[in-house]
């Protein structure tokens, strides 16, 4: 089938968004002449602005839309963006988020190919018109490329297309102390407690490196960054919630590398093919780690890990984690460069 006008749906998250980019690229490839629209939430939309590859952003305010307070507003809102998605008269609706939200708008699109995971969550197959096996253990990346593959798509070709930015380095660092290339980037934060490496050892980890650092994050990072910049002995500086999401893009675009958690910037770097250092404990690398053979993932090798909590009273895998095994990894890939 030559599908004229696709309709992605990916609203969150950050590193969810930029593994979904390369079904993006593969739809275009394949299909050209098609318009391609793509719902993202509120605050990820920085990530997709001004894309190339995309006619039209539906921006959907999701965490709204949970408050029991406004419900009337919620009821309002999603009429209104479901009058206009069935207005566009989409050739297909892809759920590459596979929750009941997600399944709802790819219904309510009217799309008479509606496509999302068989292991969707909360009831949102019924949504569908077709489901694709995902698997288990298998990188997000090449489970959202199943479902191109399933569109007749070519996946051969692994690309994740971001979008021009007028951002520039300069915006957010001076260039006489961190040139393009001439810095790393660590991202000490993380979406939940138990997936942190503690903040002083990243500041200890920065004082250890042959070259300055910048710690990345967004506002509710800001404690965690200045940590990492108070232990680091003047080698590093925090613009954790000083950028936005494209200026984020920039600076680690010129990163030599990046040390981080599993946390959504680090997909942002594997993408750019900056090279990972990612220190991963209750989550499987093989599943959510940089996408890519070239990165380096470090771990304490525990029996319970990974466990996949949310919580823990020792976070003995993250903690048996020492700054100098890291800084000897990243020296044994950089030395001579």
């Amino acid at each position: 089938m030559n599908y004229r006008k696709l309709l992605i749906i990916k609203p969150s998250s950050l590193g969810d968004i930029v593994h979904s980019l390369p079904v993006l690229h593969a739809i275009k490839k394949s299909f050209p002449a098609s318009e391609i629209d793509w719902v993202v939430a509120k605050g990820f939309e920085g990530l997709l602005e001004a894309h190339p590859l995309i006619r039209k952003l539906w921006i959907i305010n999701k965490d709204e839309w949970k408050k029991i307070a406004r419900v009337g507003a919620t009821v309002s809102e999603v009429r209104k963006l479901l009058r206009s998605l069935r207005a566009e008269r989409y050739d297909a609706a892809i759920d590459l988020q596979g929750l009941f939200r997600s399944g709802f708008i790819a219904k309510g699109t009217g799309a008479p190919v509606r496509v999302g995971f068989r292991e969707a969550r909360e009831g949102s197959t019924v949504f569908y018109t077709d489901t694709v096996r995902g698997g288990r253990g298998i990188h997000a990346v090449d489970r959202y490329l199943k479902i191109a593959a399933f569109l007749g798509c070519d996946i051969s070709e692994v690309r994740f297309p971001f979008p021009e930015s007028a951002a520039s380095l300069t915006d957010f660092l001076p260039a006489s102390a961190f040139a393009c290339g001439e810095y790393a980037v660590i991202a000490p934060g993380a979406r939940g407690a138990v997936k942190r490496w503690p903040a002083r050892r990243f500041g200890k980890l920065a004082a250890a490196l042959p070259l300055r650092s910048v710690v990345i994050g967004s506002k509710s990072d800001a404690p965690l960054a200045g940590e990492v910049v108070e232990e680091s002995r003047g080698k590093a500086v925090s613009v954790a919630g000083k950028t936005d999401l494209k200026g984020l893009i920039e600076i680690v675009r010129c990163a030599r590398f990046m040390v981080c958690n599993d946390t959504g910037p680090m997909h942002i770097a594997a993408a750019l093919g900056v090279h990972v250092f990612a220190l991963f404990g209750p989550t499987n690398p093989a599943e959510t780690g940089p996408y890519g053979s070239s990165h380096t993932i470090i771990t304490a090798n525990l029996p319970c890990s990974p466990c996949y909590r949310r919580s823990c009273k020792t976070a003995e895998c993250m903690d048996r984690i020492k700054e100098g095994e890291v800084a000897a990894a990243v020296n044994k890939e950089f030395s001579g460069r």
